[in-house]
């Protein structure tokens, strides 16, 4: 179950959502009938490597149905599949991608270390998206042998941001979730704002993190700003969009955030 509290301000602004997904949803099958469903889920999944990704799909039953690719810093599609299956989620195929080079693949310029400790970002967003496009979607398909409904691309953090990124760069997806997205990233509010984008998406989801701008850091602060200019940008472009926000830091229950930006994207 979602909880899920609205909250409306004045006219012409983003509706907002404190979203409240519980941990319990992916916890034990809590019957047989579901146990049994969700263990052949995994039974069927199929995984392949290219490029020192790794590729892992969770085909539906419908080979015609959507398909949602989710970049992931970790291995977290069983997780994830198992808390979109209590949530009565409706039936897709979803294809993660992990053993990603994070802060290269996912960021689409150059930006040093914005703390002590972190690493830089080197700009490869441009290249692997490239990978993704010819050889991963490519051979995903193949095996689900069959056209998708419709395909959506997922991502939290740097992969949210990534997931806006490749809609300025290819026309592939027709939906996308930003989860909790690295959206102060430098420039790139003001790269979207002066560039066409390539394919203007059906739906586009937006969350992020109550507490998550609460922080010294001169990058990390704007995060909510311009999460919110963005959405707003978006919407009045004519963009069907969704900004939720959920209670916590950046870190608090991404599974159950992605879960919900997925769940949003596929009851459209």
């Amino acid at each position: 179950i979602f909880l899920i509290f609205l909250f409306f301000g004045p006219p012409n602004t983003p509706t907002r959502a404190l979203v409240c997904v519980p941990r319990a949803a992916i916890n034990t099958a809590k019957n047989k009938k579901g146990s049994i469903e969700m263990e052949q889920k995994n039974l069927n999944r199929h995984t392949f490597n290219i490029d020192s990704k790794k590729i892992t799909i969770y085909p539906s039953t419908d080979s015609s149905r959507p398909i949602i690719y989710l970049n992931t810093v970790e291995e977290e599609g069983s997780r994830l599949y198992y808390t979109l299956y209590h949530a009565s989620c409706p039936d897709f195929t979803l294809v993660t991608i992990s053993g990603l080079h994070w802060e290269h693949d996912m960021s689409p310029w150059d930006i040093p270390s914005i703390s002590k400790g972190a690493p830089p970002c080197t700009g490869g967003a441009e290249n692997y998206l490239q990978l993704l496009i010819e050889e991963i979607v490519p051979k995903a398909e193949r095996y689900i042998q069959a056209v998708p409904a419709w395909r959506g691309l997922a991502g939290y953090s740097l992969a949210g941001l990534f997931a806006i990124y490749s809609l300025y760069q290819t026309t592939l997806f027709s939906r996308a979730a930003a989860i909790s997205a690295s959206l102060w990233f430098p420039n790139f509010k003001e790269y979207l704002f002066s560039h066409e984008i390539m394919r203007k998406p059906d739906y586009l989801y937006f969350s992020l993190g109550s507490k998550e701008c609460r922080t010294r850091n001169p990058y990390l602060n704007t995060v909510q700003d311009n999460t919110e200019e963005i959405e707003a940008y978006f919407r009045q472009t004519g963009v069907n969009t969704i900004y939720e926000i959920n209670p916590g830091n950046h870190f608090n229950n991404a599974v159950e955030r992605i879960a919900a930006g997925i769940l949003w994207l596929l009851n459209k």
